[in-house]
């Protein structure tokens, strides 16, 4: 069993997958789409992973806001987890994602990656920081 890790953004979405053990995240993919609206392709990219790495469970990043309260984003997430839940039959949890963007990108930084290769892997990233948060409430 794995746990596959979401991480929404308006034109990426960045993909983790657990190990079988379920205690570590690692990313694998940036899914990207041309327009925020068109998740056919999205969709169907995220089941082929799911087959392919044997997955039983999707994390989705909640994008709430400092204050706790859902805006915009948060709603757009809310709708792909419906999406995501009829499409695949699978749980879709959802993830409090506060501030995983800035800490990947902090952690690309500080591992010397240039600003123009970052956004490259941001999401990727901020999709294990998603699901790592995760895997490490279960273990408690």
């Amino acid at each position: 069993m794995r746990i596959m890790g979401l991480d929404l953004g308006s034109k990426t979405v960045g993909v983790a997958i657990s190990d079988p053990m379920l205690i570590t995240a690692q990313g694998i993919e940036i899914i990207r789409r041309k327009d925020e609206n068109k998740l056919r392709q999205t969709l169907a990219r995220i089941e082929a992973l799911i087959v392919e790495y044997e997955v039983e469970e999707i994390v989705l990043g909640l994008p709430k806001n400092m204050n706790g309260t859902l805006g915009e984003r948060a709603e757009l997430s809310l709708a792909f987890q419906e999406k995501l839940e009829r499409r695949t039959g699978l749980p879709v949890v959802m993830w409090d994602e506060r501030l995983t963007t800035v800490a990947a990108d902090r952690a690309m930084m500080e591992a010397g990656i240039r600003r123009e290769d970052r956004r490259d892997h941001v999401d990727k990233i901020a999709a294990c920081f998603v699901l790592q948060g995760y895997l490490d409430s279960r273990q408690k």
